[in-house]
């Protein structure tokens, strides 16, 4: 079977779909050797060339002539012609989007859809972006054989605000990045832990700093809670960060709150493995891979009650209200993880055994099923 890829943020995509785009490609490559995989990305990137099995059936494509210079339009204008000359049995676009026409390109168009996340919050975005996102994820949405959505969570928001038939969409998991799932080397941890300076004890977060991810609710609650663990926060800050700062100096909580800079990849497994409790207060989201990367990594998680939350942690996690009182939950859930040793134990025992659901060879077998059912349709 020959199959292609957007693999355009699997090349140069450090956060979510980047991830995702990698843990699919890679993970099918690894389970079906015998497809033939074609990833069509505008350029790569280093940090990424290596993220598929060395000996699999795979080959990159990017742009030549007019593409090279107009690589954006040729993602969405010339790639259904591409797509056609390569004959593809299916093209699989990993991220909300398809090409103009895909479905002349003879192929069997599948779309992934990762959150409406701009539709649900649309005074997070900016008007223009939430245009362009509608039309795009609405527009591959229609021109779809089938859809993929990351959570049931994601499903229902695809059938409420696009009208799409429930039928036409499948949920299908995703993992967390293979680095999580193993152990940390003790000296590894050591070196990580002296390069970012990280504390003995921490309660650590992950996330780009948005009010959507709630971090200051966390701060608030971190605090009232009374904890000797100092906070790590993980992530891009932008402007929102400013608020946390104004707060940290205003409680004078300099010396026990980290912001972390800029962290590669692989040195997260170890900064998620020496933590003592994971949160992850976040008001709404497509799937939450973090909480997946904590449940592997062994730290007790928690987390939002609603939204896609619950898919992501199961019975292992602590969940509480994103709203109003979230503060007082919080912290309340932080002393409560603080002090009851037991609890800690159980929640990451429970944690990791509900992490193995996520497993590829559960997720990329219903992948490869999909496949095979469009082709039959």
């Amino acid at each position: 079977m020959l199959i292609g890829f957007d693999a355009k943020r699997a090349f140069t995509n450090t956060s979510g779909l980047g991830n995702y785009s990698r843990f699919i490609i890679s993970s099918l490559a690894t389970a079906y050797p015998n497809n033939e995989y074609l990833l069509y990305t505008p350029r790569q990137n280093q940090l990424f060339n290596n993220f598929y099995p060395a000996n699999a059936n795979v080959h990159v494509i990017q742009p030549e002539g007019w593409g090279k210079k107009l690589s954006s339009l040729w993602r969405v204008l010339g790639l259904s012609a591409q797509i056609r000359k390569d004959q593809l049995a299916i093209y699989h676009g990993l991220s909300n989007e398809l090409p103009v026409n895909v479905r002349k390109s003879g192929a069997k168009a599948i779309v992934t859809i990762h959150d409406l996340i701009f539709l649900r919050y649309p005074a997070l975005y900016n008007p223009i972006d939430r245009a362009i996102y509608t039309y795009k994820f609405r527009s591959a949405c229609k021109q779809a054989h089938r859809i993929i959505a990351i959570s049931e969570q994601t499903k229902q928001d695809i059938v409420s605000y696009f009208k799409i038939a429930p039928a036409k969409i499948d949920v299908i998991y995703q993992d967390c990045d293979p680095v999580f799932h193993a152990p940390v080397d003790e000296n590894i941890k050591i070196q990580v832990r002296q390069k970012y300076q990280l504390p003995g004890k921490y309660v650590l977060s992950v996330g780009t700093h948005e009010p959507r991810k709630n971090q200051l609710n966390l701060l608030k609650a971190w605090h009232q809670a009374g904890t000797d663990h100092h906070l790590v926060l993980a992530g891009r800050q932008t402007a929102y960060t400013t608020q946390l700062k104004s707060y940290i100096a205003q409680e004078n909580l300099q010396d026990r709150v980290h912001f972390l800079p800029y962290v590669q990849f692989d040195e997260l497994p170890a900064i998620y493995q020496m933590a003592d409790l994971f949160a992850y207060p976040s008001v709404f989201e497509g799937f939450g891979i973090p909480i997946l990367e904590a449940l592997n990594s062994g730290v007790p998680v928690i987390t939002s009650s609603g939204s896609c939350f619950r898919e992501a942690g199961g019975n292992a996690a602590l969940y509480v209200m994103p709203e109003q009182g979230q503060v007082d939950a919080l912290a309340k859930a932080i002393r409560q993880l603080d002090t009851d040793a037991a609890l800690r134990e159980q929640m990451i025992k429970e944690g990791y055994k509900h992490a193995l659901l996520f497993r590829p060879e559960q997720t990329t077998a219903q992948l490869h099923q999909l496949y095979l059912q469009v082709l039959k349709a």
